[in-house]
């Protein structure tokens, strides 16, 4: 089952639903925002029947359990007022656009982690602990993923470079050598001059890992991919689960680099660390 549907199936199976999940059902369609947020307990309670009970309702929907059904939830809530978010709609109170974010990023996250392949992740790092020098690039939204990863990545004794323009991108994959990695950062993987600028880095001998949908132009470029997809529409004004995902992507791959290089690279990066401590305040203390 495809959780954008689950709540329509839920619709459908209302019939079919025995007395107990029946309650269960009524109370989740009543307000399904707030469902996601419910304890088991406080679902039970809301519906007048046990846990098990909605248990069992979960299981029903091709959920393992409560807390797999609460993400399904949150991800069939997408759909809502377009180019802003989804699941918002035009009234919603400041609590319930701050909860339908929140729910929806969370979800999204959960499913990309379900998508996320190790054996690739392995492959990626092999690569970018090999480079010789190393450039992130990405536009828009993708583009500050990218400077992030340069933040995340200069810790590690190499040249790196974030660039968010696509002419600078062109003249460095041009200039690229065996030995560089160039990391291209792109939500739908068919952006004309990204594609291209991946193909001109590996006919100059880079190695080009991907960040970006399956399937796509891009990926078909690359050397390497981290393939994600998830519901959120391009359409939206404002892209927000897909840059938490390249983040967080970003973060998964600084972290295997830094446990490569092993503890003899920690003194590195705690001197790093301790470079800042002369430019903050003291800490208040708790007398």
């Amino acid at each position: 089952m495809a959780s954008h549907d689950l709540l329509d199936r839920i619709r459908q199976r209302l019939e079919e639903l025995n007395r107990s999940e029946r309650k269960v059902a009524d109370v989740i369609l009543a307000d399904p925002t707030a469902a996601t947020s419910m304890s088991i307990a406080s679902l039970a309670q809301a519906a007048s029947v046990s846990e098990p009970t909605v248990n069992r309702f979960c299981r029903s929907f091709n959920a393992k359990g409560y807390p797999d059904f609460k993400i399904k939830l949150a991800q069939s809530l997408a759909g809502g007022t377009p180019y802003v978010s989804q699941a918002v709609e035009p009234d919603d109170s400041a609590a319930d656009y701050t909860r339908k974010i929140f729910g929806a990023t969370m979800a999204a996250l959960d499913e990309a982690l379900r998508q996320t392949d190790p054996v690739r992740i392995e492959k990626v790092v092999d690569y970018l602990i090999q480079a010789r020098q190393l450039h992130f690039f990405g536009l828009g939204a993708s583009g500050a993923v990218a400077q992030d990863a340069q933040h995340k990545f200069f810790r590690f004794n190499m040249p790196v470079t974030a660039y968010v323009d696509v002419l600078m991108q062109r003249m460095v994959a041009s200039s690229c050598h065996t030995g560089d990695v160039v990391v291209v950062i792109s939500w739908t993987g068919r952006t004309r001059e990204l594609v291209d600028i991946a193909r001109l880095a590996r006919e100059n001998g880079a190695v080009v890992l991907g960040i970006t949908a399956p399937g796509s132009p891009l990926a078909a470029e690359c050397t390497e991919t981290l393939e994600v997809a998830t519901p959120e529409d391009t359409d939206h004004y404002m892209p927000m689960t897909s840059r938490m995902i390249q983040l967080t992507l970003i973060d998964v791959l600084a972290t295997g680099v830094t446990l490569r290089r092993g503890e003899d690279f920690l003194p590195h990066l705690k001197k790093i660390k301790d470079s800042l401590k002369s430019t903050r305040y003291a800490a208040p203390r708790n007398d």
